[in-house]
């Protein structure tokens, strides 16, 4: 492997603490969460208790005040490693909590900031529609202004943190006749008319919550209100780059973990009398995904810095998302295929951990979206194209 050059010894020293609260707190219930579909929700106050949560958050809300990625990026690699990957901390933290962070008033931190900091509030974000996935401008959930309040109306799917979450920023359309005019509202657990449907069952992360969520005239304070109320389509845009730089690292760090359990399982597996591991199809898949994986890896601490220093580009971004997610779909498979039928077990983690990473081509945006992303950013616009070919018919 590599060296990684972009940590300093203060980062080894939290490195070491995050590794041994995973495997100690997390780990022993990874069984049982996947089975019962979610992780209990007093991980995220134990979490909270080690300063692990929202630590970019002021000192005066409870918070740490430390804004280096690289911190969160440690957390992500811990618990694909020796943590449980539908633990979806920094989901909370870092995909979430930032919109509260970066949009919110000072009154709305000073009243839902501590708490999210605790973990006494679990957060969520709805933007996804049975009709409406990475096509935000075809979202149907409305929120009108009725003057002192707004009434939201419709409803969202695939939520992650849906069961336990109990506050969550809601995207909804708030002008009829603008495709980007979007609100982002501040959705309480014990609103009136706001509800939860089943917790769907998925291929893979089993132990994360996942749900409907329906808003049925929920009366939305103006309080509650995140910035400019139809602003909220710029305002997702100015987290995407976020989401999947925090994507990439975590399906990089859960690659590296099968990886390492490959490694060990080779070894030890015999056939046809010597290790699985002497075999030359072995020794050439492995040394295939170690060269794979340190590329991937340095591509992204490289983005962890730039991201550090406010230069990272939705572009680059996505092609982050994008490379982390197909290494790792690469990965996944070879490490399942030198498992043998032993793979395909769910009592080897290995087959839990294939399933697990096919998500990770399609959430924070697919590959396809991701596709488009990069090309447009080096000039290749379809929308251009056709636009600049009907000017040339006129």
């Amino acid at each position: 492997m590599m060296p990684r050059t972009i940590f300093e010894e203060e980062h080894d020293m939290f490195r070491d603490t995050a590794r041994k609260f995973f495997q100690n707190e997390v780990a022993p219930h990874s069984e049982r969460w996947r089975e019962q579909g979610a992780v209990d929700p007093e991980i995220f106050e134990k979490t909270g208790d080690m300063g692990f949560l929202l630590m970019w958050a002021d000192e005066k809300y409870g918070g740490a005040g430390i804004e280096d990625f690289r911190y969160e990026q440690i957390l992500m690699e811990e618990n694909a490693a020796h943590g449980e990957p539908g633990f979806f901390l920094n989901l909370h933290s870092r995909l979430v909590g930032p919109y509260l962070g970066e949009l919110g008033n000072d009154e709305q931190k000073q009243r839902f900031l501590p708490d999210c900091i605790s973990g006494k509030r679990i957060m969520g974000i709805g933007m996804t529609e049975p009709g409406a996935g990475s096509d935000l401008a075809g979202m149907k959930t409305r929120a009108e202004d009725k003057g002192d309040y707004f009434l939201l109306n419709g409803s969202k799917t695939y939520i992650s943190n849906g069961i336990n979450g109990n506050l969550f920023v809601v995207a909804a359309r708030t002008l009829a006749d603008n495709p980007h005019g979007i609100g982002l509202f501040l959705v309480e657990g014990d609103m009136e008319g706001f509800s939860r449907g089943r917790n769907l069952k998925k291929m893979g992360l089993k132990a994360q919550d996942t749900a409907e969520l329906f808003f049925d005239n929920v009366r939305i304070p103006k309080a509650n209100v995140l910035g400019e109320a139809t602003r909220g389509f710029y305002y997702l845009m100015q987290f995407l780059a976020e989401e999947r730089l925090m994507g990439a690292c975590s399906f990089i760090a859960h690659a590296q973990a099968a990886f390492d359990i490959t490694m060990d399982y080779i070894k030890e597996r015999h056939a046809f009398g010597r290790p699985i591991a002497a075999f030359q199809n072995s020794r050439f898949k492995m040394a295939e995904m170690r060269t794979a994986l340190d590329v991937a890896q340095t591509f992204i601490d490289q983005c962890v810095v730039e991201h550090n220093a406010g230069r990272l580009s939705a572009e680059v971004a996505a092609e982050a998302k994008l490379h982390a997610s197909e290494v790792e779909a690469r990965v996944m498979d070879d490490c399942v295929q030198l498992h043998g039928g032993a793979g395909y077990m769910d009592e080897y983690r290995i087959s839990r951990m294939y399933t697990d990473a096919r998500i990770s081509r399609i959430y924070a945006g697919s590959s396809e979206i991701m596709k488009e992303i990069i090309a447009r950013g080096i000039g290749l616009d379809e929308r251009r194209k056709k636009t600049a070919g009907a000017s040339r018919a006129a």
